[in-house]
C-alpha cells in the first residue's frame, strides 16, 4: 500500500461509517459510494470524512471493504466487477458481510473473475468508537494483507483457512447472539398472549436474572435493526441446513414482522418494551 493508503468502504451505514472514520483518523484516505443513498447516509459519510467516488475510483483504491446488508453483498460485487476488470492495478476486495460460506464463495467467483483478489472477513462487535474496535476475522490466501489495517486502528484477526472460514465463524456467532433475541421476543409475545406474562417475568427474575438483564439492555434496540437481520437469518439457515435452517427461517420471519411493526403502528414493539420495562417482583 501507499504511504497514505486509499481504502474504499461501502457503504456508509453505522458500521461502514465507523470503520471509515477510524481509518481516516489513522492515516488513510477513505472513499465510499453515495449514488442513490439517503440524506442520512450522506450525513454519516460526511461526518466520517468519507469522500464520494465513482466505481472506477473505488476500483483504483488499495482495498475495497464491502460492508453492506447481507442481501446486497453479491449485487455490490457484480456492480463493481466491470470497474475491477478495467482497473490496471487490482484492489484487494474484502467481503465483510454477514453471509454464509456458500454466498461468499459465489462473491469470490465474481470478484476473482474480474481479476481482483478477495478476502473473506467477518465483523464481530459494534462500530469503532473511542479506543474500541470490533474484531475483524479474515480468511483466504491473502488474509495477511488485511493485517496492514491493524496499524490504522482496526482489530484484524487472521485465520488459517480458505475463503468461507471467517464467514462460518460469523454465522455461528450471529446465529447465537441475534438468534437469542428472536427466541426472547417469540416467547415474551407468547407469554403476553397467554396472559402469563407477570408469572413469566417473575420466574425469569428469580431463576434467569442474567438472561432477563440481557433482554432488557439489548432487545429494545433490535426493532430498528430488524429489517437488516432478515437476510442474515436466511444466510445462517443456509449455512446450517437441516433442522437449523428451519429455526433461522422462523427467525427471519419474526424479524420481518418486527421490522414491519417498527415502520408502522409499533403496537407489538410498544407492548414488548413495556414488558421489559416492568419492575421485577
Amino acid at each position: 500500500m501507499t504511504a497514505e493508503p486509499v481504502i474504499a468502504v461501502i457503504a456508509a451505514g453505522d458500521m461502514g461509517a465507523g470503520v471509515g472514520a477510524r481509518l481516516g483518523q489513522r492515516g488513510c484516505r477513505v472513499l465510499t459510494s453515495l449514488a442513490g443513498r439517503s440524506a442520512a447516509t450522506r450525513a454519516r459519510a460526511k461526518a466520517a470524512g468519507m469522500a464520494d467516488a465513482s466505481d472506477a475510483e473505488l476500483a483504483a483504491a488499495d482495498m475495497i471493504l464491502s460492508i453492506v446488508p447481507p442481501g446486497d453483498a453479491l449485487a455490490l460485487a457484480e456492480r463493481l466487477a466491470p470497474a475491477l476488470a478495467a482497473a490496471p492495478a487490482k484492489p484487494l476486495y474484502v467481503d465483510c458481510n454477514a453471509v454464509s460460506p456458500q454466498t461468499v464463495r459465489t462473491i469470490a467467483a465474481v470478484v476473482e473473475g474480474a481479476g481482483a483478489p478477495l478476502i473473506d472477513a467477518g465483523i464481530i462487535g459494534w462500530p469503532p468508537a473511542g479506543d474500541y474496535s470490533p474484531a475483524i476475522y479474515a480468511s483466504g490466501r491473502d488474509a495477511l494483507r488485511l493485517a496492514a489495517l491493524t496499524g490504522h486502528g482496526l482489530d484484524i484477526r487472521t485465520m488459517d483457512g480458505p475463503v468461507g472460514q471467517a464467514s462460518a465463524l460469523k454465522m455461528c456467532y450471529a446465529g447465537l447472539t441475534k438468534g437469542l433475541h428472536a427466541v426472547g421476543v417469540a416467547v415474551i409475545r407468547g407469554a403476553m398472549e397467554a396472559g402469563v406474562d407477570e408469572a413469566f417475568l417473575a420466574e425469569l427474575a428469580a431463576t434467569q436474572p442474567m438472561l432477563l438483564d440481557h433482554f432488557r439492555r439489548r432487545t429494545p434496540g433490535v426493532f430498528g435493526k430488524a429489517y437488516r437481520w432478515v437476510a442474515e437469518m436466511q444466510e445462517i439457515g443456509d449455512f446450517l441446513g437441516g433442522p437449523g435452517e428451519a429455526i433461522y427461517d422462523g427467525a427471519a420471519a419474526l424479524f420481518d414482522d418486527m421490522a414491519k411493526d417498527h415502520a408502522g403502528p409499533k403496537t407489538a414493539e410498544a407492548a414488548l418494551l413495556a414488558f421489559l420495562a416492568r419492575p421485577s417482583r
